[in-house]
């Protein structure tokens, strides 16, 4: 049984002035660990794909707050919910912590896609509850 549905579509420019404007700081607030470092591997070599990664990051975790029907409240926050990739190459959700905790006692599980195209990055998610 479908749980909740969410969608977010994000402006790249928007991420990018923000970004301008914080720096390092915008990108520690919204990324994981482990996005943190795949952003700096990337931001380092291409820093338009940079930009991208975590405009993608940014739109998914806005799609997956939806979803859950909590938005950007406890127990959700940003860093707490990640978007890492298989091998295959295909997104997945992974949370930490407390949103861990409330996530895996409701039973839910969730699927995610995401896409960026020069401007844009958009993200959509599906929450099932068995």
């Amino acid at each position: 049984m479908i749980y909740g549905i969410g969608t977010d579509i994000c402006d790249v420019r928007r991420i990018a002035a923000t970004f301008e404007r914080q720096g390092e700081r915008f990108a520690r607030r919204v990324l994981s660990d482990g996005e943190f470092k795949v952003w700096q591997a990337r931001s380092t070599r291409w820093p338009k794909r940079g930009l991208s990664f975590l405009a993608t990051r940014f739109s998914a975790k806005e799609a997956f707050s939806k979803a859950i029907g909590m938005g950007m409240r406890m127990p959700m926050s940003w860093r707490l919910c990640e978007i890492a990739n298989l091998r295959s190459g295909k997104p997945v959700i992974v949370l930490h912590g407390a949103l861990k905790e409330w996530f895996d006692a409701q039973g839910l599980t969730a699927h995610v896609t995401v896409t960026d195209e020069s401007d844009y990055a958009a993200s959509f998610v599906v929450v099932e509850k068995p």
